[in-house]
């Protein structure tokens, strides 16, 4: 059943409290709300890949008007998805309040033998097609870094987070190599079961796994070296930033968070769908709040292999992207580089974002 015909379903099923609009609302939404709350409207609201989205209006008991932001999903990686965004959504809140939509709850409901999860926040009304203003904004994402501290002093988080619909590994490490490779063969993983197996390919991952990210990323805690683990959004590309229209304040949200190398957050700036964040003023203006890690000279190589996980992600996402091409080429990189292996493919230079300047839309953009 495609999901479209899931929400219609839901609709449909005489199960839904009955409320102007057309976003169906389930009475285990409205019981996570403060007591006493009124439910005047609820309605469907945005575009999203993989969820059902909605803006609810209410009454509160002392007669204020409040509105809330609504999400429903099903399926594999339901649970992680509204949990997961409610969890790291609270932990960024803790540390900037007002940089993400307030979480309310998570929770999940029936309909029949469906099971939904959905995810409960305030409702603000974005402009997403303004770019954030740089220094604001790499001062901001800055100010998360580095107030964003790891409860264990570990990579990881204490919730199952996703990407898009993917769910990520997020058990404690000490080790940031084999947390972000446990990161990576998930993605991996994802990908092949989508776009099936192809030799060349999972030999390139092979050697990325066991010889690449052991030496780009075990430098960073080796010889005297060492990273702190820091909270990231998770899902930083330009769908996810916004300017509240009220206030004009700079808005991230649909996090899925984990405390990790701070520098994966920029993985998706490198990507081919990305329209502001590629441009060099928004690092350099984060490098003069936080420097780029030892060995400084490696930095764009780690970026690239950052990049891998959002590359990975959308392909396992959308069958057919050239997104699973990009990356397999950029591994063939960084396996020339860092662990060489005469029956690997060569690096195509024609093949690489960063060399073409290609732009390719994101598929949730073109929803």
């Amino acid at each position: 059943m495609s999901k479209s015909s899931v929400w219609v379903e839901l609709s449909d099923s005489g199960l839904m409290v009955e409320v102007e609009g057309d976003f169906p609302l389930s009475q285990a939404v409205i019981d996570v709300m403060p007591e006493g709350t009124r439910v005047v409207s609820a309605v469907s609201y945005g575009t999203s890949a993989w969820t059902k989205t909605g803006r609810i209006l209410v009454t509160l008991k002392d007669g204020t008007r409040k509105r809330y932001f609504a999400k429903y999903a099903t399926g594999k990686g339901a649970q992680p998805l509204v949990e997961g965004e409610y969890h790291s959504g609270a932990a960024i809140d803790a540390l900037i309040s007002g940089l993400v939509p307030k979480p309310t709850a998570w929770g999940m409901f029936k309909a029949g033998e469906l099971e939904i999860h959905f995810y409960l926040g305030d409702f603000i009304d974005l402009d997403l097609a303004t770019a954030p203003e740089p220094m604001q904004f790499a001062s901001l994402i800055a100010e998360l870094h580095q107030k964003g501290a790891s409860p264990n002093g570990m990579f990881g988080f204490p919730v199952a987070t996703v990407c898009g619909i993917m769910e990520r590994t997020v058990t404690w490490e000490t080790s940031w190599a084999k947390s972000f490779a446990n990161q990576l063969k998930d993605v991996i993983k994802y990908d092949n079961e989508t776009n099936g197996n192809w030799p060349e390919y999972d030999a390139a991952c092979e050697q990325l796994l066991q010889v690449v990210i052991p030496r780009l990323l075990g430098a960073l805690q080796s010889e005297g070296r060492n990273i702190t683990p820091k909270l990231i959004h998770g899902d930083l590309w330009e769908q996810n930033v916004g300017i509240d229209m009220e206030t004009g304040d700079i808005i991230l949200f649909d996090p899925g968070s984990v405390y990790a190398h701070n520098e994966m957050e920029f993985g998706t700036w490198r990507c081919s769908w990305a329209f502001h964040f590629n441009a060099p003023i928004y690092q350099r203006l984060y490098q003069r709040h936080i420097e780029p890690s030892e060995p400084v000279e490696e930095w764009d190589d780690r970026n690239r292999l950052y990049s891998l996980h959002p590359y990975l992600n959308d392909s396992a996402g959308h069958p057919g992207s050239v997104s699973r091409q990009t990356a397999y080429n950029d591994m063939l990189y960084l396996c020339e580089k860092y662990g060489p292996l005469d029956s690997l493919e060569k690096y195509d230079p024609g093949k690489d974002v960063m060399v073409t300047k290609a732009y390719i839309a994101h598929p949730t953009s073109q929803l």
